[in-house]
């Protein structure tokens, strides 16, 4: 598979003697300006997010590669395109809102690929009244394609925050 062939290259690229990130973490103070790609990639991590809050993803399949792949909390949701009709879609239909705060992100780009990790809460209230208040975290690997930067993996996750 294409993505878990770029992956392995980009951790390989990571972990390679004398290599050193321009980013530390999420976490991490910024230090240099922001370049022309990482604006680029934040951009495309930004119009994902407000979908999302919108509980509006028509078109952001855009963002996405054909071949990409999704995971979340343990699961494997297949391409962009199967985790949008078959979780995320009917997930943001239940939803009355969905909220993000405290968001932070990292980008370290790599020639042609670059990786994001993003920290957040979230806050998500069911049309059912049901509230679910959770930290994630979420690690993209983007591609430079023709039309742009373009998500061709995506992993996240959730817990309950500590003393809830």
């Amino acid at each position: 598979m294409l993505a878990t062939t770029m992956i392995a290259a980009f951790l390989a690229l990571q972990a390679a003697p004398g290599h050193h990130a321009s980013h530390a973490g999420p976490t991490a103070p910024q230090t240099a300006p922001i370049g022309a790609d990482e604006s680029a990639v934040r951009a495309v991590l930004a119009r994902y997010k407000s979908a999302i809050e919108r509980l509006d993803a028509s078109g952001t399949e855009a963002l996405f590669t054909e071949d990409s792949a999704v995971f979340e909390t343990g699961g494997v949701e297949g391409t962009y395109k199967e985790y949008l009709a078959h979780h995320l879609g009917p997930e943001l239909a239940a939803f009355r809102s969905f909220a993000f705060s405290d968001y932070a992100v990292a980008v370290r780009i790599e020639g042609d690929l670059a990786l994001a990790t993003e920290t957040y809460n979230y806050r998500i209230e069911t049309k059912s009244g049901e509230i679910a208040m959770r930290r994630g975290v979420a690690t993209s690997v983007l591609t430079r394609t023709a039309d742009g930067w373009k998500i061709l993996v995506m992993h996240n996750s959730a817990r309950k925050p500590k003393g809830t």
